[in-house]
This record gives structure tokens, C-alpha cells and sequence, in this order.
């Protein structure tokens, strides 16, 4: 890889030198200055544009005060005047912007000096100079749409960074706030009822032990732990419903799931969604709606897959916002291009429909 790109560096100064040792190794003028002065001066000039990637504004200096030691002192090579266009288009390609302008400075002395000893119209270096700067405009152009491209792929690299860190954290948030929530209910329930149920007791007590578990497989799910073959419980409950809802079961929340055939052959991206989607408003309806019944549909309709959670709790206070949980959820349908509804119920508590275009 290192041998072609300094190819592509060196090659094009050897080449002119070539070509400029050659055209001074010719016939000469008798009027034109020593060979060795005009060969070093050939030297200098190539070599400028040998680093004009790396020192574009360092390389067109050497290279102008070149041009200029030459039309004074050897005499005007048809050659150089090339070095030097090639120069000032690498300084507004290559430049900081700053440099670059200053390098655009340069090109009046250099072609005034390169005009100095041949008598021509004034008419003559102006169009010179014009072309000149013709071309840094063409690097300079370049480059600045190069930047605006590389600020773009870098505000795009930080959007999608964003988002990413977004959807970590919301995914612990929904396995741990629903696990938690639930273990909750349930060892107060506990504590209700230790002096005189013990039994109940003890079943309570067992269901916090296996929504805690339940809790870390999930996380291990998540964070990758867990060996990569497909899970035989998955297969059974591809949406993870039937696990997601034992724990609340266990809490006293009664959850009835109505999963349509079409919605067990879903993407795996959707599926986390669906589950994630369910999870998140059963937490909810269970932690603010003290809800003690709840229904989840899951089915299709066209092009669209339908997820509707309706609870029997005390439904939203009037005029309420929306939390942390139903932004997430609102987040995770506008990722997906979908929607979301959400109010009071026809008949008392709390729903919410999410309605998302099928791949």
C-alpha cells in the first residue's frame, strides 16, 4: 500500500525533473545562464513539488522563489511555469484555509517575476495570474466541499453513537424496571399478609426469588453471557410474552395474551421491540395504574403489525404527560417508522396502541 502512494507523491517530480533537466541539457540560448544554476534550479522546483501533499503552502514557496531565481537569473524554463500550476492547485487542496489564502498571495510576485524579463503587454501576466488563481480556486472549492462531506460522515458517526447509547441504556431500564417493579408488589403483598398467611407468604417470597432470576437471565440475555443457540423456550414464546408475564402473575396482575400466528415469525429486531413495547406499559400499568387485569393483543393488519395493551386500573389523572416510559416506547415505534396511541380506556384504566410498518 506505502509503495503506490508514494508513487503518486514522487512520481509526478521525477517525471518534470526529467523533463526539465532535458529541455536545459538541449540547445541554449546564448543569453541563458550557467547549466549547474539552471539543473539546480530544476532541482529545487521538482523537489518543491515532490511534498506538496504533506507541505502543500512550503512546497508552492520553494517552488515560487524557484520560478522567480530562474526568470531573473538562468532564464524562463517552459517547464516550470507547469510545476507551478501544479503547486498552487495542491495548496487549495491541501492547505488549511488560512495557509491557503496566504499561499493565493503568492501568485502575483511569482508570475510578475516570471513576466519581468520579456517585454510583453501588461494585458498578458493579468490573464496569467487569473488562470492561476482559477486554478487554487479548484483545490480550494475541493477541499472545502471535502470538509463539509467529512463534517457531515462526523455529525452522522455522533447521531448514530447518540442513538446507540440511548438504546443501551433504555434496554437495562425496561428489564430492570419491570423485574423491579414487580418484586416490589409482591414483597409488599408479602409483608401484608406474613402474621397471618405464612403460605401465602412463602409463595409471594418465591415469586420475588424467580422474577429476580428471571431479571438476570434477561440481563445476560442482553449483555450477550449466555451461549449463542437458540433457547427451546424461545421457540415456544418467540416475543418472550409468556416469561415477561409470570412475574406480574405472581404479583396478583392477571395478563391475558391474544398473539396472532403472523406475529411469531417477526424479525428479531421487532421481536425485542414488541417485547420491550409490552414490558414497558404492563410496568406501568402495574406501578401507576395499580391495575389488576390487563389484555395484550398482538396481530396484523396489512401491511402493519398491531401491539394493543388495555388495563382495568385506575386509568391516567386528566390532562397527564407522558413519562420516561412511554417516551421510550414512543422512541422505540419512531425508530422502527411506526406510531403510538395512548389514553384513558373505553371502559376505565389505560391504553396504549402501537401500530408498526412490517419489513
Amino acid at each position: 500500500m506505502r509503495l503506490p502512494q508514494r508513487a503518486g507523491e514522487f512520481g509526478p517530480a521525477v517525471v518534470l525533473l526529467a523533463a526539465m533537466a532535458a529541455v536545459r541539457l538541449g540547445p541554449r540560448p546564448e543569453d541563458e545562464g550557467p547549466l549547474w544554476a539552471a539543473l539546480a534550479l530544476a532541482l529545487v522546483i521538482a523537489g518543491g513539488l515532490a511534498v506538496r501533499r504533506r507541505l502543500p503552502l512550503t512546497a508552492y514557496a520553494v517552488g515560487t522563489a524557484g520560478l522567480v531565481a530562474e526568470a531573473l537569473w538562468v532564464g524562463p524554463g517552459p517547464l516550470t511555469p507547469v510545476a507551478n500550476l501544479i503547486g498552487v492547485y495542491y495548496v487549495g487542496l491541501c492547505a488549511t484555509p488560512p495557509r491557503a489564502r496566504l499561499g493565493a498571495l503568492l501568485v502575483l510576485p511569482g508570475v510578475l517575476a516570471w513576466f519581468a524579463p520579456e517585454d510583453r503587454p501588461a494585458s498578458v501576466p493579468v490573464a496569467v495570474v487569473f488562470v492561476w488563481l482559477l486554478v487554487w480556486a479548484a483545490g480550494y472549492g475541493t477541499a472545502r466541499r471535502n470538509r463539509e462531506a467529512e463534517d457531515r460522515r462526523a455529525d452522522r458517526r455522533r447521531e448514530d453513537v447518540l442513538a446507540e447509547r440511548v438504546r443501551i441504556a433504555r434496554e437495562p431500564h425496561d428489564v430492570v424496571g419491570h423485574s423491579v417493579n414487580a418484586m416490589l408488589v409482591q414483597a409488599g403483598a408479602a409483608r401484608v399478609v406474613l402474621d397471618t398467611r405464612p403460605d401465602r407468604t412463602r409463595e409471594l417470597l418465591a415469586g420475588v426469588e424467580r422474577t429476580g432470576r428471571d431479571a438476570l437471565t434477561e440481563l445476560d440475555r442482553l449483555l450477550g453471557v449466555l451461549r449463542a443457540e437458540e433457547d427451546p423456550d424461545d421457540r415456544d414464546d418467540p416475543l418472550g410474552l409468556g416469561r415477561l408475564v409470570r412475574p406480574l402473575a405472581d404479583a396478583g396482575m392477571e395478563v391475558r395474551l391474544d398473539i396472532a400466528p403472523e406475529a411469531r415469525e417477526l424479525p428479531p429486531q421487532l421481536r425485542t421491540s414488541v417485547h420491550r413495547i409490552v414490558q414497558e406499559a404492563l410496568t406501568n400499568a402495574l406501578r401507576h395504574g395499580r391495575a389488576r387485569t390487563a389484555e395484550v393483543t398482538v396481530g396484523r393488519r396489512e401491511d402493519t403489525l398491531l401491539v394493543r395493551i388495555a388495563d382495568g386500573g385506575e386509568g391516567p389523572a386528566p390532562h397527564y404527560r407522558p413519562g420516561r416510559g412511554l417516551r421510550g416506547i414512543g422512541e422505540r415505534a419512531a425508530a422502527l417508522g411506526g406510531r403510538v396511541e395512548h389514553g384513558p380506556g373505553d371502559g376505565g384504566g389505560f391504553t396504549l396502541s402501537v401500530g408498526v410498518p412490517l419489513p
